[in-house]
């Protein structure tokens, strides 16, 4: 049976345009009591913010910014101006443990997903020990807990996310029990938009076929890559309420920014080497500029210009501009491999940085003292091509993307070496990119997740709410 066309009202606003954020709170929850959980959560949908509703709010906030003279951010989901204009959006995910629980026996076709996240942690290479139960990743305590659900609350406030987020908690009320709540901020002043390494994030975002814009070099996705049910979604098999649903992968990345700007430092020797060789690691500059295309020094204005910044393909078997390892080589190999072998692999992402700045006395003594990092999240409907692939087959993968010569070595930003030990890479060097550096430290380290599927509007109050 044909699929009816994509209608932007039915999909929940986070999966294809990114709930416009300042700030934003993840409240993990258990199901207590599922009658009354159904019952209430027919009463959430009409709080359930739409990719209609998104892109309404994404236009008005870039129509204000234009005629006020404001700088417009690209990137992850558009960066609202801070006490201009109040938005807020609510999204809601379940794991598969919480779709068992509310009565969905249907199988979504997902393995990872009915395993969940905590079943992958050693194959994705997270800390942790094995013991007589199995693997035991090395995770905050909350993500150890068994998780049914998550609401997303994004807004252009604390407060407008609070009042929101009091808004779903009164909803909700005792059918559920919180688990924990997440919270993450858009950087500060100058360092808007960007991680906690300092690096423009959000620039290299897939577009998605007949939905958003595309700039130049960007690459597009069929809606199948995104969306349950589509075209190039996979699996043929889904139950008839998945579609235009999306798999959430969340994970908590604490990064060590003394530690990796001392690694930086004390390698280079200078602090113009420093910020070479990150370039080099990351594969752009600060600003977001693409080492491929500014290979010796930073160019802000090509990191400003969405016409530009991502325009560019990589130089099969060449390392002398961008690494091999590189992270947006890594995981966007452009040229490396063709292009239907990346498209299926590509994510939406939509995560936010969370803690405090870096402060004077952490960055006198090298040393990490309170934590920081990013909520990663990541949307894909097949999470082993999505997700867990990028991170097991490409990050960790130290042939990957598999050139003649070289052996590229980790990701450095988020590859990660099973039980601890020594990752390497090349390219780190401009001057020699065959000598191998050894990556003394892992600078991120995840700290818990879980998977989620994130319904569509119509099977939210159809079916989940209507469950037995």
């Amino acid at each position: 049976m044909a699929v009816a066309p994509l209608s932007l009202a039915n999909v929940q606003g986070d999966i294809l345009f990114g709930l416009p954020k300042q700030t934003q709170s993840f409240f993990l929850f258990q199901i207590d009591e599922v009658d009354g959980f159904r019952s209430n959560l027919l009463n959430l949908v009409p709080l359930i913010t739409s990719a209609e509703q998104t892109k309404g709010n994404i236009t008005e906030i870039r129509r204000f910014k234009e005629l006020n003279g404001l700088k417009v951010n690209e990137g992850d989901g558009e960066t609202v101006h801070p006490d201009v204009i109040t938005v807020s959006g609510v999204n809601i995910a379940f794991s598969a443990k919480g779709l068992a629980k509310i009565g969905i026996v249907d199988d979504i076709k997902d393995p990872a997903f009915s395993n969940g996240m905590k079943n992958d942690a050693a194959v994705l290479g997270d800390n942790g020990v094995f013991g007589d139960d199995g693997f035991v990743p090395d995770w905050d305590a909350a993500f150890l807990e068994e998780i049914h659900g998550v609401a997303l609350i994004a807004g252009d406030s604390h407060e407008s996310v609070d009042e929101k987020l009091a808004n779903v908690k009164d909803i909700l009320k005792t059918t559920v029990k919180e688990i924990s709540t997440l919270s993450g901020d858009v950087r500060p002043g100058d360092e808007r938009g960007r991680e906690h390494f300092g690096y423009q994030d959000g620039i290299s975002n897939p577009s998605v076929e007949g939905v958003d814009a595309i700039n130049p070099g960007q690459t597009v996705i069929n809606q199948g890559v995104a969306l349950l049910g589509r075209g190039f979604d996979l699996n043929f098999s889904r139950p008839d309420w998945a579609l235009d649903g999306s798999f959430m992968a969340l994970r908590k990345l604490p990064q060590l920014v003394p530690e990796f700007d001392k690694f930086l430092l004390d390698t280079a020797g200078t602090q113009e080497g420093a910020d070479l060789m990150g370039a080099r690691m990351v594969g752009r500059w600060k600003s977001g500029a693409p080492i491929i295309k500014s290979p010796t020094q930073d160019d802000p204005a090509l990191g400003a210009d969405a016409a530009r910044n991502n325009d560019f393909k990589f130089t099969a078997n060449d390392q002398s501009k961008c690494p091999f390892a590189a992270h947006i080589r890594k995981m966007n190999p452009r040229n490396d491999l063709d292009e239907e072998d990346i498209r299926p692999h590509m994510v939406l992402r939509r995560g936010i940085p969370f803690g405090p700045e870096v402060s004077d006395a952490e960055r006198a003594s090298n040393t990490t003292q309170q934590e920081r990092g990013l909520l990663f999240v990541c949307y894909q409907s097949v999470i082993k091509n999505g997700f867990s692939f990028l991170q097991q087959s490409w990050a960790n993968s130290q042939g990957f993307p598999f050139p003649i010569g070289d052996v590229p070595g980790f990701d450095p930003i988020i590859g990660q070496q099973t039980g601890g030990g020594v990752r390497q890479m090349t390219g780190a060097f401009a001057s020699n990119t065959s000598q191998p550096i050894n990556l003394v430290a892992q600078w991120v380290n995840a700290k818990g997740g879980e998977y989620f599927f994130s319904p569509s509007i119509p099977t939210l109050r159809d079916v989940f709410a209507k469950a037995t």
